[in-house]
């Protein structure tokens, strides 16, 4: 017996009308969250990192006066000496026989002294009876000045030769550490050479010089001319300085003086800095970075460098959420770090809500949630901003 068709109809119906009972409508997409810092102004002190070379207060190249053997080292070479202090003995009996020449030369211009004296007196005497010609008694009495020449040029002669024997037993010029001798015993050294024997440097005190460029400084001065910068008076003129190994010297200095002149094949400007070394930790030639303060800055705009991105271009740019919670772009440019912050000069300004959280996939005229960041929070740094 066939059933009718009307029953397979009903079954399908049925059975479409289970599976749209299953199906429920998606609800609506919330708007993304995004951790945003509110921006607003405060004072920052602004500095510069500089590289700089450090020199020693004095330095003193030992070389020698008169060329002789040297004979004796009387230091030890990296102890430290005192100005005065014999450093090396050249072989005298050169010299000492030279003294000895010279004095025999004074003491016979000292005898013949007397005797042209004696007899310019005599013929004084004698051309006024006319017993001697005049013309004798002239000559009488250019002998007698001319032997009163030779003691002053042979006096001359001695000292010139006591200052030679004097060079054979070389001195400390000044006080502080002396470097390694170049020089040993038996070694023919010359007047004049230009090899020194040993180097002395005053490092008690040391100088650091550092470059800054001269654009950098023409900013500087506009700056402070414009009054967005103000110059410290207590902290303008103190130094610090970053060692090699990237820590801080426990000790500060002070600005000294800054170069009258531009260095023509760098740009650059030299500063001099002095600095205390009392244990010696600073050695001339080392390379340090010096921290100079530039000014106080009484309303800056210090933006959590999370938020600040770059573009393809390399341009910083800036995601912000405007009154509408809508995300807007902003080109933003950047002075210098401070922390983990940049100082921004111009693109955001107080009251702005940067986006610092959230910012994977997210679109200008995109509609977010804003909340407080996660991990981002307002930097705990003191106010203190560097430029490279």
């Amino acid at each position: 017996m066939r059933r009718p068709k009307t029953t397979g109809i009903w079954v399908m119906a049925f059975a479409l009308g289970l599976t749209g009972c299953g199906q429920t409508s998606a609800p609506p997409s919330s708007p993304p969250e995004v951790g945003i810092v509110t921006l607003r102004t405060e004072p920052a002190t602004l500095t510069s990192e500089l590289p700089g070379r450090i020199a020693a207060v004095e330095t003193s190249e030992v070389r020698p006066q008169i060329s002789g053997v040297v004979r004796r080292r009387l230091f030890t070479e990296g102890s430290l000496v005192r100005v005065g202090q014999l450093l090396y003995e050249i072989e005298d009996a050169p010299y000492r026989a030279a003294l000895g020449n010279a004095e025999g030369a004074l003491a016979r211009a000292q005898a013949a002294i007397n005797a042209t004296r004696l007899q310019a007196e005599r013929y004084r005497d004698l051309v006024g009876i006319n017993a001697v010609s005049r013309q004798d008694a002239d000559n009488a009495e250019a002998a007698a000045q001319q032997a009163r020449a030779d003691v002053t040029a042979q006096r001359a002669a001695v000292q010139a030769a006591q200052v030679n024997l004097a060079f054979t037993r070389i001195r400390a010029p000044i006080s502080g550490r002396i470097g390694r001798s170049l020089f040993t015993p038996g070694a023919l050294v010359q007047a004049g050479q230009a090899q020194s024997l040993a180097t002395i440097q005053r490092t008690n005190t040391v100088y650091v010089d550092v470059t800054q460029s001269a654009a950098q400084i023409l900013d500087l001065k506009e700056a402070l001319r414009a009054g967005g910068l103000v110059r410290g008076t207590n902290d303008s003129a103190h130094v610090q300085l970053l060692l090699p190994n990237g820590k801080t010297y426990p000790l500060e200095g002070r600005l000294q003086f800054s170069e009258v002149t531009v260095e023509p094949t760098t740009g650059t400007v030299t500063l001099r800095a002095t600095f205390p070394n009392p244990d010696g930790l600073l050695l001339p030639g080392m390379y340090v970075r010096a921290r100079l303060v530039d000014g106080i800055r009484s309303a800056a705009i210090l933006a959590p460098q999370q938020g600040i991105t770059r573009d393809p271009r390399g341009r910083a740019t800036a995601l912000v959420v405007n009154a509408q919670n809508k995300v807007e772009q902003r080109a933003v440019t950047t002075d210098r770090a401070i922390g983990n912050r940049w100082v921004v000069t111009s693109g955001l300004k107080p009251g702005d809500r940067l986006i610092v959280e959230g910012l994977l996939n997210l679109k200008t005229g995109t509609t977010v949630r804003p909340a407080a960041p996660q991990q981002v929070t307002r930097a705990s740094v003191p106010p203190r901003a560097s430029a490279e």
